[in-house]
């Protein structure tokens, strides 16, 4: 360690309370890694000065920065702690205890009224410099809107994929809108929404978001009425909801043409049904399906939609449905894992529009609010 790092280590000093620390170090363990050929990452990074203090996570691929509400600085500088046990000491410590957290150069003690532990102290410097929101234009969301962003596109990517690009949700972003999209070449999810501009007027972007910061993003989002700023770089983005920013290297990769999946089909026969009956019905058909049988038939009849399920080892299904149709039978196997997915995420009131042709082209279903999802047809056996 050089004279400055140990300097700064054996300076800093804090006052903090149990909740707030505790609510960052649960916000940070979803970035610090279980293990690492890098043994200074399984750590956090305390950072506090005379105003702040902020608690730092990285894996090097996704980076995640909490300010502490209620700290009480008494010497500012910036010490490593043990993610897991730090996170342990507080968690198990009782509500209302406050801590003294403070280093003597040699090793970082935890201290409250009837505790005290001595954890072992690394080099600060030695820590991955963790992105910091820039003062530059961003785009703004609300957060209910990033919250339906992330929960009904997520679902949707495939992180097995040789497809990089599969394995995170592509943002549209403009200064008035934001589009949301989601596949794994089999469906496809597509969230869109208002967005404005802080600061200037962004440069319109396209990033590919890998989905474990997506998933980040929505676990950190503050209340309704705070709004979500977005920040895009070259290689990175950076999303700030409230006193913690978020940032992830952007994934690398061709994202496919989701455009074209959403055909123009003025043909196309509209059933209008209602999210909470519909998935009852996919779930019940689907009880008898299996892996190697695992399609649903969907007959929208006049009057009714009918799914049957079927496998020899499980037997058969028959579930009817009525509904507000009266034109032509179409019958379609679908895949009810993806039916179902899509049809989870929605309020159980929700009108959805199912938009079909015949049994080998798409379904695509519609919601009044700008979500779309398109599902491929199985083979008919």
């Amino acid at each position: 360690m050089g004279p400055l790092g140990k300097d700064i280590l054996s300076a800093m000093k804090v006052r903090c309370a149990r909740e707030p620390l505790l609510a960052a170090l649960q916000g940070a363990s979803a970035v610090v890694p279980a293990r690492s050929p890098k043994p200074v990452l399984m750590n956090v990074k305390l950072e506090v000065d005379s105003t702040s203090a902020v608690l730092l996570a990285t894996d090097l691929e996704v980076g995640i920065r909490i300010q502490i509400e209620g700290v009480e600085t008494i010497a500012a500088g910036a010490v490593l702690l043990p993610s897991s046990r730090l996170a342990a000491i507080v968690r198990e410590s009782v509500p209302g205890t406050v801590f003294e957290i403070y280093s003597d150069g040699n090793a970082t003690v935890v201290k409250a009224p009837r505790s005290q532990f001595r954890l072992p102290a690394e080099d600060a410097m030695e820590f991955p410099a963790v992105a910091t929101f820039p003062a530059e234009p961003c785009f703004e969301l609300t957060t209910p809107l990033v919250r339906e962003l992330v929960k009904r596109t997520v679902f949707a990517t495939d992180n097995e994929s040789s497809r990089f690009a599969l394995g995170g949700v592509l943002l549209e972003l403009t200064e008035k809108n934001v589009t949301a999209i989601g596949t794994d070449g089999r469906r496809l999810a597509m969230m869109q929404g208002p967005a404005s501009s802080v600061g200037g007027t962004p440069a319109d972007a396209q990033p590919i978001v890998p989905s474990r910061a997506m998933q980040l993003v929505e676990r950190s989002l503050g209340d309704a009425a705070s709004p979500v700023h977005v920040a895009v770089r070259s290689s990175e983005i950076l999303i700030r909801s409230g006193g913690t920013t978020i940032s992830a290297r952007l994934v690398e990769g061709r994202f496919p043409r989701w455009r074209d999946v959403f055909p123009d089909r003025p043909e196309a026969m509209h059933v209008h049904l209602l999210a909470g009956p519909f998935l009852a019905a996919v779930k019940q058909a689907a009880i008898v399906t299996s892996e190697q049988s695992k399609g649903v038939e969907f007959s929208f009849e006049p009057g009714q939609l009918v799914l049957s399920g079927r496998s020899s080892e499980s037997g058969e299904s028959r579930i009817e449905l009525p509904i507000d149709h009266a034109g032509n039978t179409v019958k379609i196997k679908l895949d009810p894992r993806f039916v179902s997915d899509f049809l989870r995420v929605l309020d159980g009131g929700t009108a959805v529009t199912a938009e079909l042709t015949d049994s080998q082209s798409a379904c695509v279903c519609r919601t009044t609010d700008g979500y779309g999802y398109v599902i491929m047809p199985l083979a008919a056996e």
